[in-house]
């Protein structure tokens, strides 16, 4: 049996999404320059984060892409004290990412 601290690879299942937001991701400033905390409740605000692992029924993301979601629909788990968050690629309402061409929507990411 392995030790508690030695590291196992983690494989999602099925159409699960394993991200991580960066720990600054949490706060943000307002437009006059007031820091809002992590911790302040908005309303439906969609949050981006990193995909870490996906399941093998994924079918549009890739480890490495930005994704945008609403942080209502999602888990918490912590793995070797790090936060991450597991989705359903459902959950997930858009894809930033290098490979993505042609669908040019105007908006620069």
């Amino acid at each position: 049996m392995p030790a508690p601290d030695d590291k196992q690879p983690i494989k999602m299942l099925n159409d699960r999404v394993l991200v991580h937001i960066p720990a600054a991701e949490g706060e943000r400033r307002s437009r006059s320059g007031i820091l809002i905390p992590a911790t302040a409740v908005m309303g439906k605000r969609l949050t981006w984060a990193e995909v870490v692992a996906a399941g093998p029924n994924v079918r549009s993301i890739e480890i490495g892409d930005q994704v945008l979601f609403n942080p209502e629909d999602r888990f918490e788990v912590e793995v070797q004290n790090e936060e991450y968050l597991i989705l359903r690629e459902r959950d997930i309402h858009a894809v930033a990412a290098a490979r993505i061409e042609g669908g040019s929507t105007g908006l620069y990411l």
